[in-house]
């Protein structure tokens, strides 16, 4: 499976990045834009488009194993030998999790944003938007306009159906969702056998009989399905008022990755539960660095890093994403 990839920058550290359930690369696309600079030469970012979200193809069933090698892939296509930073919100958080524990060569530094290894039950909490993306009549869809009014029924919030109606293209004289949601609707479906809602590892999951994930897919790594820990450096951004990482989370996560740093709570509030179309107004530019494997010259200039301000962003759905946050100083910075 070839994904669907957009470069961004033309030279400097290689990022990649990996959007949450509903998502597109382009979600990213200000933050990228940001790291790149004005001439594109401080980052080399990449957008992906996980399978069946945006233009990347569709599979026949969802694993986390089947998005990590298509996303491997994908980055050895782009920089080669050379390993990359990648960054994951979410759904895409998991995949460059497990990206990084099965492809280890192939990343030299990770970022899991709003996200932890484990199971979270089932995905009941989106079944209202599926069901009503579902329910959409596209026949009767002449505009964009037309689905967003509609979609106001099951949705008030403009942001959320604006991230949701992304989904939506132009087929022909008709519409079509670009997602492929009845993948996504069935593994709803299948409640606390979920795959999406899962983390693939045996030992991520306590409560499966055997030591089997509830979606089936098979254990791997070391013995006892516990897969070798990824040595490198990771930071794991965590919001102030997340609903998806809780103190207990600390030990799975530090024995998958035991160099990971986590990031302090006292996040300003959360934006909202979805990356917007657009910067929303007075929210700070994202100018962030911290990202590129270039450590500060001074002591002053550390200190004026700590401080900085970066709106986190990519996907769909998380409690605290995006995110203004002071950024930390970590391995994966230094």
């Amino acid at each position: 499976m070839t994904l669907h990839t957009v470069e961004v920058g033309t030279a400097g550290p290689r990022i990649a990045f990996l959007h949450g359930l509903f998502g597109q690369g382009r979600n990213w696309n200000q933050i990228a834009r940001a790291l790149a600079g004005p001439d594109g030469e401080t980052a080399r970012c990449l957008l992906v488009d996980l399978p069946d979200h945006g233009r990347s193809p569709w599979s026949a069933a969802f694993s986390y194993r089947g998005y990590a090698d298509a996303v491997a892939a994908a980055l050895s296509r782009w920089g080669g030998s050379d390993p990359v930073t990648l960054v994951g919100h979410s759904l895409g958080g998991k995949t460059a999790m497990v990206t990084a524990l099965e492809h280890p060569d192939t990343i030299a530094r990770l970022c899991v944003v709003d996200i932890a290894p484990k199971s979270y039950g089932n995905l009941h909490r989106f079944t209202g938007y599926i069901d009503g993306m579902r329910a959409l009549p596209l026949d009767k869809v002449s505009t964009r306009a037309d689905a967003d009014a509609w979609f106001a029924r099951v949705e008030p919030d403009p942001g959320i159906r604006a991230f949701l109606l992304q989904n939506l293209r132009r087929r022909g004289a008709g519409w079509a969702w670009q997602c492929n949601l009845d993948l996504i609707a069935a593994d709803a479906a299948r409640g606390s056998a979920s795959v999406i809602a899962d983390f693939p590892f045996a030992g991520s999951v306590s409560e499966h009989a055997g030591g089997e994930p509830a979606g089936g897919e098979p254990a791997g790594g070391r013995a006892g399905g516990e897969p070798a820990a990824y040595d490198g450096p990771v930071v794991w951004l965590v919001g102030a008022d997340s609903g998806y990482v809780h103190d207990d989370d600390g030990p799975r996560m530090r024995s998958l990755f035991p160099a990971v740093r986590k990031g302090d709570r006292q996040w300003s509030r959360p934006l909202g539960a979805h990356r917007r179309a657009g910067r929303r107004r007075g929210d700070p530019a994202p100018t962030d660095r911290s990202l590129i494997r270039r450590p500060p010259a001074t002591r002053a200039r550390r200190d004026r890093l700590s401080k900085k301000v970066v709106t986190v962003g990519g996907g769909f759905p998380a409690g605290a994403v995006p995110i203004r946050s002071p950024v930390w100083r970590s391995r994966a910075t230094t």
